[in-house]
């Protein structure tokens, strides 16, 4: 029986174009199950215990990042820079200005923090996946863009920083 790192890898070679989420969909399993057979140097999966410390360095950037949130096969994005949060009534608020991201996050509901690296519609691009209890993705912030479509390359650099740190 074929293993499902092998089929993960297959799925990888024949349809580059599927998503982390839509490959979950595929198999029948959660998205984390997926990026935990992606090949080691496209994902780093780390403690979701660091979400806070990663949402304000991704603040700090004060650089344009595009949010997305995916629900009931819907896709939510906001390409704005990320607003610092803080803490209160048992969520860490996210207080943006208008046109920026707004909500609530229960940060113990997410158990790991997935940094990946995997090309999307032909491009490099690069994400947090911040993952719940059951596997299954609250939300991901991707690396912001400048008008030519290109990554902005101190984000690149913050981003393999911040996996390098965390990883070890």
């Amino acid at each position: 029986m074929e293993s499902l790192r092998s089929k993960i890898s297959l799925s990888l070679k024949q349809e580059p174009q599927l998503l982390p989420s839509e490959m979950a969909e595929k198999f029948g399993i959660s998205e984390l199950e997926i990026l935990q057979e992606f090949p080691k140097d496209t994902v780093t999966i780390v403690d979701g215990s660091h979400a806070e410390m990663l949402l304000t360095e991704i603040a700090g950037w004060k650089t344009n990042v595009t949010s997305i949130m995916q629900l009931g096969g819907s896709i939510f994005e906001v390409k704005a820079i990320l607003p610092v949060g803080k803490k209160s009534m048992g969520y860490f608020n996210l207080m943006g200005q208008p046109g920026q991201l707004q909500g609530h996050l229960k940060l113990e509901n997410i158990s790991k923090v997935c940094f990946v690296s995997k090309p999307f519609m032909g491009k490099e691009s690069h994400y947090f996946g911040f993952i719940d209890n059951n596997g299954n993705t609250i939300f991901k912030i991707y690396l912001g863009r400048d008008e030519q479509r290109r990554l902005l390359l101190p984000q690149i650099k913050a981003f393999k920083e911040l996996k390098e740190k965390l990883a070890n």
